[in-house]
């Protein structure tokens, strides 16, 4: 490996060690209560061999327990008062690395929150899960282990070379000559563990997201008799988990055999060396015997902090997975208010203030020019220009693949626009805050979504100081009314993880019912009522157009006849807008918008 490869590689393993320590320095109190009863344990086990040293020298020349009986009171108390500190050093460390685990599982679950679409389409669900549980509960125990043996390790080093250069210089320098090996094993080993376990890591992510996907979709996995296929896919990565767990294990078993070998070895050249100082009477058999203590408490550490190298492997290539997640730039962009009166980076409140006096919500937007693509290699939407005014009721239809959600998306500002810009009563969208222009719009999609929780809280999602009377109201508008009220528990009634008890048609209704609650100045429905009986989606309808009256809205359907009554129809395809009109001039054009409603009503 080249040298300027290398640096690259301890620059990054730097940055990890950092990033734990701007966790660790939050809780500095318990990491400094954590060393200091690491150093008093250290200090009082070393210690012990000295009165047992003296204890055995006084027995040879004073025969009988008189003599050395105060010497066993000191030693019986000290080993107790030892055990006390050791409860107490556990109950630290556990403290320092559960608080630390906590606050990097909030800040990566912060993170979510503000990640892009762009990052969570390309990137697994169960990989994301994995980060923010398996991921973290491994640096938790890394620091758990860290801090319970690391530092006692290195302070026992220490002080157990201080004891024996006092005791023998001779035999210590034998010792210490030998010492080196351990290290030696224990970077040996854990430059070749730390990427087998990162590459662990990265395949318990790919297990869990294949465990995700067969357990959502479950019922059409089982529709299609497709359960074999699945049960490849997971015996495949449960086979590649085991073959690479199998090899982690194997290299970090290496180093506790390989530790204990260069133990024995420096053990025996102080068993020897020691007897041979003893029949020279340049040592006591009572220095002797506490010489050989502090041998064995001097390599006993090498042989734990191997250990804890190939645990702290583990935990850092854990940190590094959570790290990128939480440093990636791949971020939905907070961005205050810019070029507006001056104005900059001002508080959300001010913004919608602002928004209020400068937009006076009139709800009129303008695509100008706009470009996008979700790769650089196929260009989606090409310079694409539209009006829609305020109050004008906007359908968008058009084959799959012709960019309708796409549209959806930009205006949402889930993505941002490659080229050109949207303006919103006249102002450019990118310079208000993303909060601030999605609480201008009231959305409903195709694949809804429901929280575990009730009725009542899931409809008053968007608003949560709603009483109960308004969301009642708003469940009639939406006509979900009717079957909330044959529920065991009515509008408190759970619903379970993914809304398994209730019908598609069912939640679709509940999401509508949201956003009929919370009333926005715009309106976004993605295939709103795809789900819904044909009798019940033409009184939704009715209650949508009421709801429209004054609202700019922007509506995308397949099934055109829900889409007669709009102002205005954009007919899409490839990414632009070929026609534009209302329903009856666009048949009369005998466009592309004629071709599709032949399609579906040829018959």
């Amino acid at each position: 490996m080249n040298l300027k490869k290398k640096s690259k590689i301890n620059s990054k393993k730097l940055e990890l060690y950092l990033f734990i320590g701007s966790y660790l320095k939050n809780h500095i109190l318990l990491l400094f209560l954590s060393f200091f009863f690491a150093v008093l344990i250290v200090g009082f086990s070393l210690y012990l061999p000295i009165l047992i040293g003296r204890a055995i020298d006084s027995m040879i020349h004073t025969p009988g327990i008189t003599g050395i009986l105060p010497l066993l009171i000191r030693i019986l108390s000290i080993t107790i008062l030892t055990s006390c500190l050791q409860y107490f050093s556990g109950y630290f460390n556990h403290k320092l690395s559960y608080l630390t685990a906590r606050d990097m599982r909030e800040d990566a679950f912060d993170q979510l929150q503000v990640l892009s679409i762009r990052y969570t389409d390309k990137t697994s669900t169960g990989d994301l899960l994995n980060r923010l549980t398996s991921d973290i509960e491994q640096i938790s125990d890394g620091l758990l282990l860290g801090f319970s043996q690391f530092f006692t390790s290195i302070v026992t080093i220490i002080g157990t070379f201080i004891f024996m250069l006092f005791l023998s210089p001779f035999i210590t320098f034998l010792v210490v000559l030998l010492t080196p090996l351990s290290l030696f094993i224990a970077s040996f080993i854990a430059k070749r563990s730390f990427k087998l376990f990162r590459k662990q890591a990265s395949i318990k992510g790919k297990l869990t997201n294949c465990v995700e996907e067969s357990m959502y979709g479950l019922k059409t996995i089982q529709a299609y008799e497709n359960q074999e296929k699945w049960m490849a896919e997971l015996k495949h990565w449960n086979e590649s988990l085991q073959k690479t767990s199998q090899s982690v294990t194997f290299i970090s078993s290496l180093s506790n055999p390989a530790t204990r070998f260069v133990n024995g070895l420096i053990y025996t050249v102080v068993a020897v060396g020691g007897a041979y100082f003893v029949l020279q009477g340049m040592i006591t058999v009572g220095s002797l015997t506490a010489f050989l203590s502090y041998a064995s408490q001097y390599t006993k550490p090498f042989n734990e902090i191997t250990s804890v190298f190939t645990e702290l492997q583990n935990a850092l290539s854990s940190t590094k997975r959570v790290y990128e997640l939480l440093e990636t730039d791949e971020l939905e962009e907070i961005d205050g208010i810019k070029g507006i009166d001056g104005i900059d980076g001002i508080e959300k409140a001010e913004e919608d203030s602002l928004y209020e006096n400068t937009l006076n919500r009139k709800g009129e937007v303008m695509f100008d020019n706009v470009s996008f693509s979700y790769t650089k290699e196929v260009t989606l939407i090409k310079d694409l220009n539209l009006l829609v005014k305020k109050g004008q009721s906007v359908a968008i239809v058009g084959p799959t693949g012709a960019g309708k959600s796409t549209l959806i998306n930009l205006l949402m500002r889930f993505y941002d626009c490659d080229q050109g810009r949207i303006l919103l009563d006249g102002h450019d969208t990118i310079l208000f805050n993303r909060t601030t222009i999605r609480r201008q719009y009231g959305m409903v999609l195709q694949d809804t979504w429901l929280k575990s929780g009730t009725i009542f809280e899931n409809i008053a999602y968007g608003k949560t100081d709603a009483t109960i009377e308004e969301v009642m109201l708003a469940a009639k508008r939406a006509r979900a009314d009717q079957f909330i009220e044959k529920l065991p528990s009515g509008y408190e009634t759970m619903i379970s993880e993914r809304a398994g008890n209730l019908s598609s048609g069912q939640k679709q209704l509940l999401c509508i019912a949201r956003v009929m609650l919370g009333n926005p100045p715009m309106l976004i429905l993605d295939e709103a009522t795809s789900s819904i009986d044909a009798r019940t989606e033409i009184l939704v309808q009715k209650n949508f157009i009421e709801m429209m009256e004054g609202h700019t809205s922007f509506v995308v359907a397949h099934r055109l006849s829900t889409i007669r009554h709009a102002d205005v129809i954009l007919v899409m395809k490839d990414g632009k807008v070929v026609e534009q009109g209302n329903h009856e001039e666009l048949i009369l054009a005998h466009g592309f918008y004629h071709q599709l409603y032949q399609a579906q009503y040829q018959s």
